[in-house]
């Protein structure tokens, strides 16, 4: 199998757990102390993941110039690009809870703000097949078991304002197969391109990500769960750096 159609089913099989995720929320009516929970330790997934994953690599790749600026680069692309959808009313587009039922938001910005969420991760798993060495497992999985809380969490906002199962899970349908072409473009067009642009491709994913995590998940996390949000993703951390410690 070419393995760029590897990359774009590795990114297919990860963008899966959002319809998971979203389904369970939207018709099982889960505890918002559970939803908070599960993102603080899908958080602590992401912080491990793009730190042995993305920046380590990336340093490895093309040295701390170009890991540094697509670092910056990307948390800064994610955080005006996230300004512009809060203006357009997806704020509030990662939230368990009634805040989205009093934004206004239409419908399109809520699935731009979810594609802007997901691609960076997608990215990521086609770039990792340029080794040579196989795809990042601990990468899949890692981005996998993020995107449960993460589409639970948002259906079941959007569940409460109002929004038809229809829409929920066709957007998360959609945002899944566009994570597979994510991910093949990730592989296909970044492999001809030099080891520090590749080093500044995954750490703009890297950025991203981050600045994600601390704008949305983390925010969801704490609200819930208080003083037990740093413990729980510590344990996020923790599971997934053993998981790379024993895939290496």
């Amino acid at each position: 199998m070419p393995l760029s159609l590897q990359a774009g089913l590795w990114g297919l099989l990860s963008g899966s757990a959002l319809i998971l995720g979203a389904a369970v929320g939207y018709f099982a009516r889960v505890p918002a102390r559970l939803i908070a929970a599960i993102m603080a330790f899908g958080a602590g997934v992401l912080i491990s993941a793009l730190s042995f994953e993305l920046m380590d690599e990336a340093w490895r790749r093309g040295g701390l110039n170009a890991t540094a600026v697509g670092f910056l680069g990307g948390a800064a692309i994610f955080t005006f690009a996230n300004l512009a959808l809060a203006r357009a009313g997806a704020r509030h587009r990662k939230r368990s809870g009634a805040q989205q039922a009093g934004e206004e938001g239409s419908g399109a910005a809520i699935a731009l703000g979810a594609l802007l969420d997901g691609i960076p991760e997608s990215v990521v798993i086609g770039v990792s097949l340029l080794g040579g060495q196989g795809v990042s497992l601990t990468a899949v999985i890692a981005i996998f078991l993020s995107n449960i809380p993460e589409g639970l969490s948002s259906s079941a906002g959007m569940r409460k304002a109002g929004r038809p199962a229809v829409f929920v899970l066709g957007m998360w349908a959609v945002i899944a197969a566009l994570s597979g072409v994510a991910s093949w473009v990730g592989y296909s067009v970044f492999s001809g391109f030099s080891p520090a642009v590749i080093a500044a491709t995954q750490a703009v994913a890297a950025g991203a990500i981050l600045a994600m995590l601390a704008d949305t998940m983390i925010p969801e996390a704490f609200e819930e769960t208080r003083d037990f949000a740093g413990l729980i993703t510590v344990a996020g951390f923790l599971a997934a750096f053993a998981l790379s410690r024993a895939g290496g």
